[in-house]
């Protein structure tokens, strides 16, 4: 199978490459700091059957369609390159938060624009989109990320259906807490933390599965939904108690 993973330098990308890292498997290691590609290469290049690093800023729309359209046919896309910019009671700047919509989700219409017409001619392929359980629930110190990704969950779900068709899989991953570069970078208790491989062994095997829609840790996927079937104004109460 030849796999495409985008943001494949650190966190969930980078050991996704490594779990996919079998002889069955060629892989495009796509992300934006090449020595941590090449370093990344360099350890699964024996266990898999080829792999190919690919340097590109997602947010520079023309220069990586142009290197998405030279890797030709791919049987699944990863598409994991995720940035956040931390969590504050401050207003996100204007740049910082295009940047992260750049990132989180029109970089990921980039690339499926160029992917999907291929995908569409071999009648089949998957798509694997990196959400966030943040996605489902805007806490006050996240609404840039989790607006960003509650907007990819829309993105996904549009595809799913109009792909269908076409034998084209769409699959939605929702994890809580991770621990990555970007968890790394939060001070405050994070409930439910999952080390890396563990993580990604859950997503690579919700993959393998073709879960739809797959949201864990289980445990704090049931507490958000509590959260959401409550009314406004308790929600409101309880997310503000939380974030005073």
């Amino acid at each position: 199978m030849k796999i495409l993973i985008t943001g494949a330098s650190s966190g969930l990308g980078e050991e996704l490459a490594r779990q996919y890292a079998t002889k069955d498997n060629e892989l495009i290691l796509l992300a934006r700091r090449e020595d941590k590609l090449f370093k990344l290469r360099s350890e699964v290049f024996e266990r898999a059957k080829s792999v190919e690093v690919v340097v590109a800023d997602v947010t520079l729309f023309d220069e990586l369609q142009v290197k998405i359209d030279k890797i030709g046919h791919v049987d699944m896309v990863i598409l994991n390159a995720g940035i956040s910019v931390g969590h504050s009671s401050k207003i996100t700047p204007i740049a910082d938060f295009k940047n992260l919509y750049d990132v989180n989700l029109t970089a990921n219409h980039a690339i499926l624009e160029i992917l999907l017409p291929k995908f569409q001619e071999q009648k089949s392929g998957k798509i694997v989109f990196i959400s966030s359980l943040a996605s489902l629930i805007s806490m006050p110190s996240s609404k840039a990320y989790s607006s960003s990704k509650r907007a990819l969950n829309a993105y996904a779900e549009g595809i799913r259906y109009k792909y269908k068709k076409d034998g084209i899989k769409v699959i939605n991953i929702l994890p809580g807490f991770i621990q990555s570069e970007m968890t790394d970078k939060n001070s405050f208790h994070m409930p439910f933390l999952l080390n890396t491989v563990d993580g990604v062994k859950k997503i690579k095997k919700a993959i393998e599965k073709e879960k739809r829609i797959y949201a864990f840790p289980l445990r704090f996927y049931l507490i958000i939904l509590l959260l959401n079937t409550l009314p406004h104004f308790l929600r409101e109460m309880i997310v503000n108690s939380i974030y005073k």
